[in-house]
């Protein structure tokens, strides 16, 4: 089956699934797109009988359509093998009256790790499809998970390295120490001295500097990404939403047919967005309900339909989440807006220009159809943290918090509900200590991993503990405006 690809911003050249994922963004900047999306629907009756890898199949297959069912299957079985520590990969389970999605299940203890696992096979299928030989350099901004992740998937593959950018001082100590003890001999880590949309904003410039792809072409060596701006990224995350759905099926909770919502933490907006990608495809989701922090540009752009990132940077305990340009919020306007793409390239333009933009009501009242809304700051994160464990006896981490906080204060509309998990409590173990009312100051994050251990009887995952006597092994710190050339650097160094 034929699925092609092409920016948000121009639909003058399309290009296949596989150039898509190598090329990570477009051209012009924009993110790769498929028309095809949605035109046609997945099966419930057999996701709801299939395995967790039997509905990862499917979806890569229904949005990646010329990967062969060799490739698809291949990728599958590779990605979630005994990296995950449960067969159903990312299971469901319940939190009173709602539906916890646990996504932190694989090697870094993120949600992440469900599509990083993913895309370097996904990569790797398309590498030998081109047949070009060339060397791939993943380069990639984080707020705290993505970066751990994509180092974990992409450590040692053949023919690739990764370059991962993270904001010094903004991530949590335990996200830190996961990426700077990273080993592999195509690796490479820089904190930046700003915050994550600085790193991001850069890394677009950095694929867009003409002259830096003309000196690496001459390397034989091509820039591609593992932020979710890649679609190789998005893809694999829709299996999930489907997977969650079959879970309650199975669970008697719901009937096959029923509609349910997804409240979803997110900062950057990919998350919530495989979720709309889902309902596309057939899923019946009645709401996502999009859950931010104290940077909350997303609910007041739902809320209002302007778009304003002017606005005080805050840092929060949930850092991964602490985001002012949502960059996939790009690929749900070109949907919202019937593909217009010159429509999307203005909207661009101008938040680039003047930090804002405002869509039209026709756009709004398609978000408001799907779309709901809410945040909470630091206080009321801490506050149903606590409340979990007392109540409910589970321990969520930071991220988790800010949605159940937007969830709780939200009816029901009669439908179940699903809240996605997208971190292990102990990534953020200082903090979530400090919410059940722990005094850590002075205490150093292992010193807090070990006593919310023993205050809740749980068991910090082995992953995270060994941390501890792990080696600092990439120091460096820059300034914005030498990212593009710590790349060129890394690039020289890994593909010598």
């Amino acid at each position: 089956m034929s699925i092609l690809y092409h920016s948000t911003r121009s639909q003058s050249d399309s290009v296949t699934s596989k150039q898509a994922i190598l090329a990570g963004i477009a051209p012009d900047g924009g993110l790769y797109v498929s028309d095809a999306v949605g035109q046609s629907k997945l099966d419930l009756s057999r996701v709801c009988a299939g395995s967790y890898h039997d509905v990862a199949s499917m979806v890569l297959g229904a949005l990646l359509g010329d990967y062969t069912p060799d490739e698809v299957s291949w990728c599958v079985s590779h990605a979630y093998a005994q990296n995950f520590d449960t067969p159903e990969v990312t299971p469901v389970s319940p939190l009173g009256d709602d539906w916890l999605l646990e996504l932190y299940h694989g090697p870094t203890c993120a949600f992440k790790d469900v599509a990083l696992q993913m895309l370097p096979r996904l990569m790797s299928v398309a590498r030998k499809t081109a047949g070009s030989g060339r060397n791939v350099m993943i380069v990639t901004a984080t707020s705290g998970d993505t970066g751990k992740a994509a180092l974990e998937g992409f450590a040692d593959v053949e023919g690739t390295g990764v370059t991962v950018f993270y904001p010094a001082g903004k991530v949590s100590d335990i996200q830190r120490l996961q990426m700077v003890t990273q080993r592999g001999s195509n690796v490479a880590v820089c904190g930046i001295r700003g915050n994550f949309d600085d790193a991001q904003t850069e890394v677009k410039h950095i694929f867009a500097d003409r002259e830096l792809a003309q000196r690496l072409a001459q390397k034989n060596t091509v820039l591609s990404s593992a932020n979710s701006i890649n679609v190789g990224r998005l893809v694999p995350q829709v299996t999930y939403y489907f997977y969650a759905y079959a879970r309650l099926v199975a669970a008697g909770a719901i009937a096959q047919g029923d509609a349910i919502d997804f409240c979803v933490p997110t900062g950057n907006f990919g998350d919530v967005l495989a979720g709309y990608y889902a309902k596309r495809m057939g899923l019946p989701v009645g709401r996502l309900i999009v859950a931010s922090n104290a940077n909350n540009v997303l609910t007041d752009f739902i809320t209002t339909g302007t778009y304003d990132r002017r606005r005080p940077f805050i840092k929060t305990i949930s850092p991964s989440m602490d985001i002012l340009v949502s960059s996939n919020l790009e690929r749900l306007l070109y949907y919202l807006s019937d593909g217009d793409c010159e429509l999307v390239a203005s909207y661009m333009d101008s938040l680039a220009k003047d930090g804002s933009y405002t869509v039209s009501q026709k756009i709004l009242e398609r978000l408001h159809q799907t779309f709901a809304c809410g945040f909470a700051d630091d206080d009321a994160t801490r506050a149903t943290i606590r409340q979990t464990w007392e109540q409910e006896h589970r321990l969520i981490d930071t991220h988790t918090a800010v949605a159940k906080t937007v969830l709780d204060c939200r009816p029901s509309e009669g439908r179940q509900r699903v809240c996605l998990s997208t971190a292990s409590a102990y990534k953020f173990s200082a903090d979530v200590l400090a919410a059940l009312g722990v005094d850590t100051q002075g205490k150093g994050d292992f010193q807090c991993m070990d006593e919310l251990s023993q205050l809740t009887s749980t068991k910090a995952p082995q992953q995270l503990s060994s941390l501890r006597d792990a080696t600092e092994l990439h120091l460096d710190v820059c300034d914005r405006d030498q990212m593009g050339s710590f790349v060129e650097s890394a690039c020289s160094r890994v593909f010598a």
